[in-house]
C-alpha cells in the first residue's frame, strides 16, 4: 500500500513538474520567437540607418527610412502601431519626415472569427447571445487593433446599440511586447548618452494609456464624463453607455448613424458642410483643451462622425487625456506672445508648459524662435497654417533639450488632424483662423489673472493703448457663439482697480484723457465740417479751413482715434447679449474709491488739456474778414 502511495506521489510530482516545465518552455519559446521577430524587423531598419550614416546619405534617405519604419511597425502588430502613433505626436523625439509618415499609421488588423467573438461576449456578460440581443450583425461593422464592433438590438429595450468586443489574447500580446521593450529602454537610458529623454518613463506613460484602452469599463466612464462636460452643445453628439451590458472586455453603447469625416463626398451628398463639421470639432476641441482640460486624445477621422442632423458625434473614448490647469492658461498666453513677437516671453512659457526644467537657460532658444516665427508671422494670424507652425516648432524642439509632455503632443495631433480633414475640402482652410475667435473671447472675458495680464500685455505697448488690437479682438471674439458683451468689460476693470493695478491705472488715466479729448475735439471738427460754407468761414475766421488751431497731422490722428473708439463701442453695442442693464455691474465697480480717484485724475487731466486748447485758440491771430 505504501509502495503504491509512493508511486502515486512520485507520479503526481512528475506530472506537476512536467506541466510547469512545459509552461515555462512555452513561455520561453514565445519570448524567444517574439524577440527574434522584433530584432529582425527593427534590426534591419537600424542597419540601414547605420549604412546611410557611413555613406553620408542620412539626410537624403530620411524620407525613405521614415516610410520603411512605418511599414515595419505595421508588420509588427498593434503594440508597435500604437507606439508609432504615439511617436507621431512627439516633435521633440522625431524629425519632421518621420512625424508625417508615422501619422499615417493605421491601427486596423484582420478581424478575428465571429464565433470566437460571440463566445467572448457570452462569457463576459454571463448570458446567451440570443437572450441579450434580439439581433446582431453576423460580421463586424468595424475593426481595429484592439477589437471589433458589431451592430445589435437589445432584447430588453429594443434599442439599437454598438457592441465592441476585445480581441482575445491582445492583453497578453501587448504585455509581452512592453516587457521586451522596457528591457531595451533600460539599456538605452543607461548606455546611450545622445538620448536625453527618460525613455523608460516615456514607455511606461504610453503603456499605461494603452492598458486604459483595454479596460472597456474605464472607457464607459470616460464617455460618461465627456458627455457631462460637453454634451450640452447642440451641435455635438455623445453616445450613452448601456452599463448592464458592459464589462472589461465588452462595451455596449448607443448606436449613432453617421458618416466618417474622411468620407467627404458622402457628407456633401447629404446636404452637410464638411468645413462646418470641422469647425464644430475645432470649437469643441478648444473647449476640451482649454476650459475643462479633459479631452478626446484620439480624434482621427474614424472617431468623428457627421450625423444626418448636422451634429458632430465623438465615438471611441479609450484614449483620453488632461491638460493641467496651469498649462491651459499658458497656452493662451503663448498665442498672445506669438502674436506680439515676444520671443523671450514665448521661451519662458515653456517653463509653465512643463517643457523645460527651471534650471535650463532659455536664452539660446530665443534666436531659433525668432528666426522661424519672424518669417511665419508675416502672414496675419488668421492666415497661419497650423501644420506649418507645428513643423517649424517641432524642428526647434528637436534641436534643444525639450521634454514635450504627453498632453501637449496629443493637442498638436488633435488640431493637426482636424486641419488635415478640412484641407481636403478647402486647400486654403486655416485652423488658427477658426480657433482665433475662441482665443479672443477668452482673452476679453476670462477673469483668470494670467489671462487678464496677457490681455493688458496685448493692448498696451510702450505706455500706449493699441485700439486696433482691441478692435481686432472684438471682431474675432464676436464670432464665437458664446461671446457676451458684458463679460468683456469687467475683468480688466477689476484688474485695474485691484491692489496691483496702480501702474495700469496710470496708463488708463493717460489714455482716457487722450480719448476724451479726441471725442470732444473730433466731434467739434466733424460738426464744423457739416456746416454750410458761409457759416464755416465765419466760425473758422480763416484758420486754413480748420475750426480749431491744430496741425493737420494732429487733427488727422485725433479723428482716427475718435473713429476707432466709436467702432469699438459699436462692436460692443451690437454684440450678442448687449443690454444697457448690463452696465450695472460696471457702474458698481466704478463706485469703488480707486475708480472715483481715477475719475478725478481723468477729469483734471482733460480739463487741463481742453483749457490749453482753448487758450491756444483764443491767442491765435484772427484773419480779417474780406471787404
Amino acid at each position: 500500500m505504501e509502495d503504491s502511495h509512493s508511486r502515486y506521489l512520485i507520479f503526481s510530482v512528475c506530472s506537476f513538474v512536467s506541466r510547469e516545465w512545459s509552461f515555462w518552455i512555452d513561455c520561453l519559446s514565445q519570448v524567444t520567437r517574439r524577440t527574434l521577430n522584433i530584432l529582425l524587423e527593427l534590426g534591419s531598419f537600424a542597419a540601414d540607418l547605420y549604412l546611410d550614416k557611413q555613406r553620408g546619405e542620412l539626410e537624403r534617405n530620411k524620407r525613405v527610412r521614415a516610410i520603411q519604419l512605418r511599414q515595419k511597425l505595421t508588420k509588427l502588430g498593434p503594440t508597435f502601431v500604437k507606439i508609432g502613433q504615439g511617436l507621431s505626436t512627439r516633435p521633440d523625439l522625431c524629425p519632421p519626415e518621420y512625424l508625417e509618415e508615422l501619422a499615417e499609421l493605421q491601427d486596423a488588423l484582420p478581424t478575428f472569427p465571429d464565433a470566437e467573438a460571440f463566445s467572448w461576449i457570452e462569457s463576459e456578460l454571463g448570458a446567451r447571445l440570443e437572450d441579450v440581443y434580439s439581433s446582431i450583425t453576423p460580421s463586424p461593422v468595424a475593426a481595429a487593433s484592439l477589437g471589433q464592433v458589431y451592430k445589435a438590438v437589445l432584447r430588453s429595450t429594443g434599442e439599437v446599440v454598438a457592441v465592441k468586443v476585445q480581441r482575445p489574447g491582445i492583453a497578453q500580446a501587448i504585455g509581452l511586447d512592453f516587457f521586451l521593450l522596457r528591457n531595451v529602454c533600460q539599456l538605452i537610458d543607461k548606455y546611450v548618452d545622445v538620448v536625453t529623454t527618460n525613455v523608460v518613463a516615456l514607455l511606461d506613460e504610453f503603456a499605461s494609456r494603452v492598458y486604459q484602452e483595454l479596460n472597456y469599463v474605464q472607457e464607459g466612464f470616460n464617455a460618461k464624463k465627456f458627455m457631462e462636460l460637453y454634451g450640452d452643445r447642440v451641435d455635438v453628439k455623445v453616445p450613452s453607455i448601456c452599463w448592464d451590458y458592459t464589462s472589461v472586455k465588452v462595451l455596449t453603447m448607443e448606436w449613432i448613424d453617421g458618416t466618417k469625416l474622411s468620407e467627404q463626398e458622402v457628407i456633401e451628398s447629404q446636404g452637410l458642410n464638411v468645413l462646418k463639421m470641422v469647425d464644430i470639432g475645432i470649437q469643441c476641441s478648444l473647449r476640451q483643451l482649454l476650459e475643462y482640460g479633459y479631452f478626446h486624445a484620439d480624434p482621427h477621422p474614424g472617431n468623428l462622425l457627421a450625423t444626418p442632423e448636422g451634429k458632430l458625434a465623438f465615438i471611441d473614448f479609450g484614449m483620453m487625456s488632461d491638460t493641467p490647469p496651469q498649462a491651459r492658461f499658458a497656452i493662451i498666453g503663448h498665442v498672445v506672445h506669438m502674436v506680439n513677437r515676444d520671443y523671450e516671453a514665448m521661451a519662458r512659457d515653456y517653463y509653465a508648459l512643463d517643457f523645460l526644467s527651471p534650471d535650463v537657460d532659455v536664452s539660446p532658444i530665443v534666436p531659433a524662435l525668432k528666426s522661424f516665427f519672424d518669417d511665419v508671422l508675416d502672414a496675419t494670424v488668421s492666415e497661419l497654417n497650423f501644420k506649418t507652425i507645428v513643423d517649424g516648432l517641432g524642428a526647434v524642439l528637436y534641436q534643444y533639450p525639450f521634454d514635450v509632455p504627453p498632453y501637449y503632443a496629443l493637442i498638436l495631433r488633435s488640431l493637426t488632424v482636424l486641419e488635415g480633414l478640412a484641407l481636403y475640402t478647402d486647400p486654403n482652410f486655416k485652423v488658427l483662423a477658426a480657433a482665433y475667435p475662441y482665443f479672443a473671447k477668452r482673452l476679453l472675458t476670462d477673469p483668470n489673472p494670467y489671462l487678464r495680464d496677457a490681455l493688458v500685455e496685448l493692448l498696451f505697448k510702450d505706455g500706449s493703448f493699441r485700439w486696433q488690437r482691441l478692435e481686432n479682438l472684438l471682431v474675432q471674439g464676436r464670432k464665437s457663439s458664446d461671446f457676451v458683451a458684458k463679460d468683456a468689460l469687467q475683468p480688466v476693470l477689476q484688474l485695474m482697480l485691484g491692489e496691483e493695478g496702480a501702474e495700469l491705472r496710470r496708463l488708463v488715466e493717460k489714455e482716457a484723457v487722450r480719448v476724451l479729448e479726441a471725442l470732444v475735439i473730433g466731434s467739434t471738427v466733424e460738426g464744423y465740417k457739416s456746416l454750410p460754407e458761409p457759416l464755416k468761414f465765419v466760425v473758422n475766421r480763416g484758420n486754413n479751413g480748420r475750426v480749431i488751431a491744430l496741425k493737420e497731422q494732429e487733427e488727422a490722428q485725433m479723428l482716427k482715434l475718435r473713429q476707432q473708439v466709436l467702432r469699438v463701442w459699436g462692436l460692443l453695442r451690437t454684440s450678442s447679449g448687449f443690454d444697457p442693464a448690463m452696465l450695472q455691474p460696471v457702474v458698481e465697480i466704478l463706485r469703488l474709491p480707486e475708480a472715483q480717484s481715477m475719475g478725478a485724475h481723468v477729469a483734471t487731466g482733460l480739463t487741463k488739456r481742453l483749457a490749453a486748447r482753448l487758450l491756444q485758440q483764443l491767442l491765435k491771430p484772427a484773419t480779417p474778414l474780406p471787404a
